[in-house]
């Protein structure tokens, strides 16, 4: 995702490169080079001429600090831009009521019932809501049944009439159900069209004058560039939604949806789908978004994802475990277990400042800790909590029973002994060793085989 924007953006940033102050004559090049990244992005052309001319009347006349060179000026100035153009902060939900009510809305295809799921399940685990699902989409082959199945995984109530097939009725319903049952959120999926079409949008406009919804969203597939941008405008004009889910952000997208959806509507994305399990929907920021965009990464975001699957107790035996040098092949593999948790490794990797570009050719598969945990649980409980214990015969056999090489075994080996010594000085000089911390470490274990350029 805005792998081709980072690199046209900087590419702009080059042309400054060498000149001592910042002036119309060599801002002009440089903001051209911008407005072009932004239109091959998919950014509808007049709305890349808005925001180059901004960067352009934020640039010039700025005081250059001789500690600060011009091209690093600018991208300050166009970090702060991205930020404010995809919205500036990130927008919480209205879910005050009792209870209170999402409207889910979209094209057929857009991933709007997945998406209601994920957000059911983001409401229950991250905020302790108890939200009710409620299945209004009566057209669709199958959209109750998907619905049910997916609730079922979130572990989210579904409310359902299948004999019922106004959905007005069914809304209201649900909201009975709700209030008598103890429900504190209701999110609402509607029916999808292929297409906008007056029927489409006149049963949404009735369900949401008789359900009066706290919140209104609208789905989109980022991977229509400007179509979903027109498609949002078409529903906000209709229905008024208050913010956007922008689906499919870990596909091949250009980004243009994702930064010019704000700018078009006035309306902010509130959340992204960023893979295809139920966990993987996050709040959008658009400040991170800005420094992914501009190569800074986002540690913020990455700090926050080991949080979720860090535990205060685990964390403190696991640092008593380094300082006594003792940390063992067991230890490792819980670490592992909650890397795993966290979401796609090279996306989290690439959140790191640098290594967005870095890893930019490498092919880094989701399951690229699947050959480390088969040499790991081929090991023997000895074998894992006294690593020096590994001899030829020992790893002959691990080799046979992990399906590796015993060259893998000692790659292995020898970076989870580099990876101790690391932690074992980070925790000296008082660094906290959390999952986090030893994710890095096995950032480089991953070195291997199994990273392909």
């Amino acid at each position: 995702m805005f792998e081709n924007l980072s690199d046209r953006f900087e590419k702009a940033f080059q042309r400054l490169k060498g000149e001592a102050t910042i002036s119309e004559a060599n801002i002009a090049d440089t903001t051209k080079e911008i407005r072009r990244a932004l239109v091959e992005a998919d950014v509808n052309y007049s709305v890349a001429k808005r925001f180059a001319n901004r960067i352009k009347e934020q640039a010039v006349g700025q005081e250059v600090l001789t500690s600060v060179k011009p091209g690093q000026l600018l991208v300050k100035i166009t970090q702060e831009e991205l930020a404010s153009f995809m919205g500036g902060q990130h927008t919480e939900l209205n879910i005050k009521g009792k209870p209170g009510i999402i409207l889910m809305s979209g094209l057929q295809g857009s991933g709007k019932t997945t998406h209601t799921a994920k957000l059911a399940l983001y409401l229950r685990t991250k905020l302790g809501k108890r939200p009710l699902l409620v299945a209004c989409d009566v057209y669709r082959p199958a959209a109750i049944d998907q619905l049910e199945v997916m609730g079922k995984r979130v572990g989210v109530d579904v409310f359902t009439k299948r004999d019922e097939k106004d959905p007005v009725l069914i809304a209201e319903a649900a909201m009975r159900h709700a209030r008598s049952h103890g429900n504190d959120v209701v999110i609402v999926d509607t029916a999808g069209r292929l297409a906008v079409d007056e029927a489409m949008m006149d049963e949404i406009d009735r369900i949401k004058r008789s359900i009066q919804p706290t919140e209104t969203l609208f789905v989109v597939d980022a991977m229509t560039g400007q179509d979903a941008v027109q498609t949002a405008k078409a529903f906000h004009e209709r229905i008024a939604f208050d913010g956007v889910i922008m689906t499919k952000m870990d596909g091949d997208t250009r980004g243009g949806a994702a930064l010019s959806i704000r700018e078009e509507t006035g309306k902010p994305i509130k959340y992204i789908g960023t893979g295809e399990k139920p966990e993987a929907l996050e709040p959008f920021h658009p400040e991170r978004m800005a420094q992914r965009i501009l190569g800074m990464g986002d540690v913020v975001t990455l700090v926050e994802k080991a949080q979720e699957q860090f535990d205060e107790e685990q964390a403190q035996k696991l640092q008593k475990k380094i300082r006594k040098n003792s940390f063992d092949f067991e230890d490792f593999l819980e670490q592992v277990q909650q890397i795993k948790k966290m979401g796609n490794v090279k996306d989290l990797l690439a959140m790191v400042p640098g290594m967005g570009k870095a890893l930019r050719d490498v092919d880094i598969d989701d399951d690229a800790f699947k050959h480390i945990e088969a040499i790991i649980r081929s090991m023997t409980p000895h074998e894992r909590q006294n690593p020096d214990s590994l001899n030829g015969s020992r790893k002959t056999r691990i080799a046979k029973g992990s399906g590796t090489s015993v060259q893998e075994i000692n790659q292995l080996v020898k970076q989870f002994g580099e990876m101790k010594k690391m932690m074992k000085m980070m925790s000296g000089s008082g660094g906290k060793r959390r999952g986090l911390g030893s994710m890095m470490g096995r950032g480089s274990a991953m070195k291997g085989p199994h990273m392909s350029r």
